[in-house]
């Protein structure tokens, strides 16, 4: 935690940035350890480089954050006060100009955005996300450590809903049955609404789980990932339910040679770009490429979708440390869709799927 500080301050220093804002919860954990969800309220954390950074937050969470083992100052406000009152205090207390300020563009409303400028004058601004983007891609041992067992999570979730499969069940009552195990894990909160989709409604790339009830020859897809202690997972896996026709096995078969051959140049010095291209050839070629409507894959981390994109544009590079999806698709509404999604990490000379759930086709019987 203290090192990230410290970068993040040299960075000021040699842009001469006078002070930073940092408003998302995500980055607001990542340089903390303490990790809220405040709601409407404001929290922030101010950084800069030559003067001691402090937190702004609601008033009740103010020992959190100091069990999080946060050492500097932290300002709690009750809900009637105005935060910006003491925020101006302390800044000018540190006797900060701003002249040149950074904030993240991205997330930053509007109206924080003006409150924050109003301890300055005419200041030139900068947006952070850049710098704590390129610091947040590249995770380091205890991340790592954290998202293997987020990975662990994810796989037993799919675990769990192929276990529950059975003629008439309902795609809300598998649902059910998956975030309940996980719960009795220790789960607590899912990275996102967790995907149970029967038959032709898996055809829908982000469908949404219903009393579809599951029947012979449909296809089963499931696309889930827990939060553990700040950091995410994300699983997709699809599963035939009793049959599969030529149809679906063909275009199965075609996402997993897609997904293999994505995974296979994930290396470090590999441009990201080309793990998109690569799979939409394969997918182009064998008739489906209007089918594939996303791009291969995003940054995992403490947002389940984080920096980078992983589309076919982007020319950045792969980097030792780097997690993100590789999640090839295609989905023909009449017949369904396949998707197969894994947690990847680069390592010094090729990757790890930190998901592990067999991804072969299965018929479930």
């Amino acid at each position: 935690m203290q090192q990230r500080l410290e970068t993040l301050k040299q960075w000021l220093k040699d842009e001469n940035i006078e002070a930073a804002f940092i408003n998302s919860t995500e980055n607001v954990f990542y340089l903390t350890n303490f990790h809220t969800d405040p709601h409407e309220r404001l929290l922030g954390l101010f950084v800069f480089p030559n003067a001691n950074p402090f937190v702004v937050l609601p008033g009740m969470e103010a020992r959190q954050v100091k069990d999080a083992g946060w050492k500097d100052e932290v300002i709690g406000y009750s809900d009637h006060e105005n935060p910006w009152e003491f925020i101006k205090q302390a800044i000018e207390k540190r006797g900060v100009n701003g002249n040149k300020v950074a904030f993240e563009k991205d997330v930053l409303t509007y109206g924080r955005s003006e409150a924050f400028l109003s301890n300055f004058t005419n200041a030139e601004v900068v947006n952070v996300e850049d710098k704590l983007n390129a610091m947040r891609v590249v995770k380091d041992e205890k991340e790592i450590e954290i998202m293997r067992r987020a990975a662990e999570m994810a796989d037993f979730g799919v675990e769990v809903g192929v276990n529950a499969l059975q003629e008439g069940i309902t795609e809300m009552e598998v649902l059910a049955k998956i975030e309940y195990e996980l719960k009795k894990k220790g789960i607590r909160e899912m990275s996102f609404s967790t995907m149970v989709l029967f038959g032709e409604k898996a055809g829908d790339p982000h469908g949404n789980p219903g009393d579809r009830k599951l029947k012979t020859g449909d296809l089963v897809l499931f696309d889930l990932g827990v939060v553990l202690e700040g950091y995410t997972s994300d699983i997709t896996r699809t599963f035939a339910y009793k049959s599969v026709s030529e149809k679906q096995r063909e275009i199965y078969e075609t996402v997993l040679k897609a997904e293999l051959a994505s995974l296979e140049a994930s290396k470090p010095g590999t441009r990201i770009g080309d793990l998109d291209q690569i799979a939409r050839d394969i997918i182009t070629e064998a008739g489906y490429g209007e089918n594939f409507p996303h791009r291969i894959g995003h940054g995992l981390g403490i947002n389940v979708h984080e920096f980078p994109s992983m589309s076919h544009l982007n020319d950045g590079t792969l980097k030792k440390g780097m997690t993100y999806t590789i999640e090839p698709g295609i989905y023909v509404p009449e017949i369904g869709g396949v998707r197969i999604e894994d947690d990847v990490l680069i390592t010094e000379d090729g990757y790890e799927t930190l998901t592990k759930f067999p991804k072969e086709l299965q018929i479930i019987d």
